[in-house]
């Protein structure tokens, strides 16, 4: 239940918090030369992260030259991977929970259902944590090359001591780090359903007949042993009290119970003589 309600929640910030993205910064140029500074110069960037097609114009504090600079680097691959991974995972969380909700006989018939949830959970919780491992380390390479101060490196009125290079406001990356965040939360959540969903195939099933099937055989082996065949039974020594159980010779009155005849023999012989 955890997965069917999560999954396509985590799913969702995830590419929403990094697909989504879109930020800027912004410099300033104070040329020895007044007339020629600029105090305002804007770079916006967005996802994919592409910083190398990003291009901004800054003065060179030579006259009214100005000159074209871009970003470094590219950082779509590890942007793009995760975003996708984010959209698959989405898109089957859903059809998954449909299938468990309306079609769960046929979701259990053959075990195929089962075998497939299976295979898919685990493939998906290799690529959670493949793609937000890259998109984490994507992102720090994102941070150093938006970072105001490398980007000021990059204009050349900053190499003189003359001008005045200043970074004026920075772009703000909480958005990009909740989507690192939920991308491990997302492996964890995965990773942790792989138990879940093994315990519904048959393999699980399989392993789970053959621990009875032992214990059968362990104990009818010891009812058919020396410790169970009655050796202490009914039919065994211990429990046959032969002189005291049955008792043979004080339970039937023989040779002292018949002494009564010799008791009444004797008045009967003397009244015959009288």
């Amino acid at each position: 239940m955890c997965m069917v309600i999560f999954a396509p929640l985590f799913a969702i910030f995830a590419f929403a918090t990094c697909g989504g993205y879109s930020g800027g910064l912004r410099l300033s140029v104070d040329c020895a030369n007044k007339s020629e500074s600029d105090l305002s110069i804007d770079i916006a960037f967005a996802y994919p992260f592409r910083l190398h097609q990003v291009n901004f114009d800054a003065p060179t504090c030579e006259g009214k030259r100005r000159e074209t600079l871009s970003l470094i680097g590219d950082f779509s691959s590890s942007a793009e991977f995760f975003v996708t991974i984010a959209v698959f995972a989405f898109l089957y969380s859903l059809a998954a929970t449909v299938v468990y909700i309306f079609f769960q006989n046929k979701y259990r018939e053959n075990n195929r259902g089962p075998l497939i949830d299976f295979i898919v959970t685990v493939v998906f919780s290799f690529l959670w944590l493949v793609g937000s491992s890259a998109w984490a380390k994507g992102l720090s390479d994102v941070k150093i090359a938006t970072d105001p101060g490398e980007v000021l490196l990059l204009m050349s009125a900053c190499k003189q001591q003359s001008n005045k290079c200043l970074p004026v406001r920075s772009p703000v990356m909480s958005s990009l780090n909740t989507s690192v965040v939920f991308g491990f939360l997302n492996f964890i959540l995965w990773a942790g359903n792989i138990w879940f969903v093994f315990k519904e195939t048959g393999w699980h099933s399989s392993g789970q007949r053959h621990p009875p099937d032992t214990m059968e055989k362990q104990s009818s082996s010891y009812n058919q042993g020396g410790y169970n065949q009655d050796n202490y039974g009914p039919t065994g020594g211990y429990n046959q009290p032969a002189g005291f159980g049955q008792q043979a010779n004080y339970g039937q009155v023989g040779e002292y119970g018949q002494q009564q005849s010799y008791s009444q023999s004797g008045p009967t012989s003397f009244a015959n003589q009288i």
